[in-house]
């Protein structure tokens, strides 16, 4: 079977609408994208409004920025989040500036507009798809996709699974299960082709719906945030209410880590790419950075960190086959509707964290293999190796990395520590460059 017969549904193609909406749901269920947030509420020991404003501030600037990005300017089935890269550096420019009662959210706001404002400036240049056509051929963006998928692993398991709140050996049942009733709708679809639709198309959200309901029959379901949560309320921590404020310092650091998740993101666009069996063009390469910058220009504006291209979708499309982009921007309309559906969004947030490991580490799996497959239709030569393995070695390193390592490390190295994926295509494009080229076949 070839790439693209794999899908149900291509990226160009429509869906019915009830159909959009519930595909929709199904990546927003599957994308963790509450937790960065929830994080740096943490760090910066915020209130209850500050933390649900923040919340509500990524809700938003995902949806809108989904939206940008899958309709205008990206035109592929895109989906933003939340990165977890710029968090420590978000929570250290606050801090510094005075915390929450001072500049310190201003300075941080400040300094995500000004390098927002430089990726779109970026874009508008054309310089940025001749860049991506020199340092990035077949084999690097391969190699990239590869160690996407190969990075999230370690999270799925760890974070969702084995280091998540509650009894480990209760977590791993959960997860167990919801991964057994993924496996099974995708066995039911193969084998049965009359429901293949349904049961490919909805896998993920079958899983989850089995998985929640076995989680809140062990008492696993925190109903009693749901039902504290309102069920409606506007966004009041905004950059209307924070202000803004310019640092160089807090500047300087922050296009650093743009230029990060700028290297994350392509690794998003290229996955995504080989999922949908598609070659991205010159225009795409910088209409996408523009839709990056703006998508993160609106996440300052509400409030909230950078968002940027999450490559957990095109695993969820690998799995279930549907790429339309209808279904994506069903999925950036949810956001918007749990940016202000306060209730929504804490039924959401309150899925036990090994239900969505269960599923998650699926997906991760099939991210990494895409990128396998990308490799294996490439006539590699003996240079070829080292650019394939030594970044996959340094993601594996990355991921096992002590973290009293990394904090003793200098802030700005602990960024790129922080990254697996950064470090990783960094290290593809310098070999690719270094080593011999590859022989004429």
């Amino acid at each position: 079977m070839s790439e693209k017969s794999q899908l149900l549904v291509g990226p160009d193609e429509k869906v019915p609408t009830g159909e959009a909406i519930l595909l929709g749901l199904q990546h927003v269920l599957a994308m963790d994208v509450y937790v960065p947030p929830i994080i740096l509420a943490g760090m910066l020991s915020m209130g209850a409004a500050s933390s649900t404003g923040l919340l509500q501030a990524t809700f938003l600037a995902c949806g809108i920025g989904t939206i940008l990005q899958t309709a205008w300017f990206m035109k592929m089935p895109v989906s933003q989040g939340p990165s977890f890269v710029p968090l420590s550096a978000a929570a250290g420019v606050v801090l510094a500036s005075g915390g929450l009662k001072g500049n310190g959210m201003a300075t941080l706001l400040g300094s995500l507009l000004v390098g927002s404002v430089l990726l779109i400036l970026l874009g508008l240049s054309g310089v940025f798809q001749k860049i991506i056509n020199y340092l990035v051929p077949a084999v690097v963006g391969g190699t990239i996709i590869t160690c996407v998928g190969l990075s999230l692993i370690p999270s799925a398991l760890n974070d969702n699974i084995f280091e998540a709140k509650g009894n480990v050996y209760q977590n791993i049942e959960l997860a167990s299960i919801t991964a057994l009733t993924l496996l099974v709708c995708i066995a039911i679809s193969i084998r049965f082709h009359k429901v293949q639709k349904l049961f490919k198309a909805g896998s993920i959200v079958i899983a989850l719906l089995v998985g929640t309901l076995v989680s809140s029959s062990m008492g696993r379901f925190d109903w009693s945030s749901v039902a504290s949560a309102p069920w409606f309320s506007l966004p009041q921590r905004t950059m209307l209410h924070w202000g803004v404020h310019f640092d160089t310092t807090a500047i300087i650091t922050f296009i650093i880590i743009y230029a990060i998740l700028t290297t994350e993101t392509t690794g998003t666009w290229f996955a995504m790419g080989a999922v949908t069996n598609h070659t991205i063009t010159k225009k795409q390469w910088n209409h996408g950075i523009i839709g990056e910058g703006l998508s993160c220009m609106i996440a300052a504006f509400t409030g909230a960190t950078p968002v940027t291209g999450y490559s957990t979708n095109a695993g969820i499309i690998s799995i279930t086959g549907i790429a339309s982009k209808r279904v994506f921007i069903s999925a950036g309309c949810w956001f918007i509707i749990l940016g202000f559906f306060t209730k929504l969004s804490a039924f959401l947030a309150a899925v036990p964290a090994p239900v969505i490991g269960g599923v998650f580490a699926i997906i991760t799996v099939t991210i990494m293999l895409n990128g396998l497959n990308v490799i294996r239709r490439i006539e590699t030569a003996e240079s070829d190796i080292y650019v394939i393995g030594l970044p996959i070695i340094l993601t594996i390193a990355l991921v096992l990395l002590p973290s009293s390592i990394k904090t003793a490390a200098p802030q700005m190295v602990q960024y790129l520590l922080g990254s697996p994926i950064s470090i990783a295509a960094i290290t593809a494009i310098i070999l690719n460059i270094l080593m011999p080229k590859r022989a004429e076949i």
